[in-house]
């Protein structure tokens, strides 16, 4: 049986400029979650347990119309921006 991280996809910004993108790290920390190491996906995307309520919250709202449905999402959504923006400022300049 293969491996699930054989399947992953490589990022095409790293391997054309060697440079990590915004999104690095999204999927082998999606795999860690699965894993169950917690601690390890959030070390590896910061953003990844925010963007899964942003992601659950969306996926209740298309089923069952709720009445703050549009701010929360917005609150998350700006959230999850400002994570992935300071991540990948702090990986790129001071790590």
């Amino acid at each position: 049986m293969k491996n699930i991280e054989e399947y992953m996809l490589p990022c095409l910004n790293k391997k054309l400029f060697g440079l990590d993108c915004m999104g690095c790290g999204m999927q082998r920390s999606i795999v860690l979650i699965f894993k169950g190491e917690f601690i390890q996906a959030f070390n590896m995307y910061p953003a990844i347990y925010t963007l899964l309520l942003l992601f659950i919250v969306i996926s209740y709202n298309f089923f069952y119309n709720f009445k703050q449905s549009s701010r929360i999402i917005l609150i998350l959504s700006i959230i999850n921006g400002l994570i992935i923006v300071f991540n990948f400022i702090f990986k790129t300049f001071f790590n």
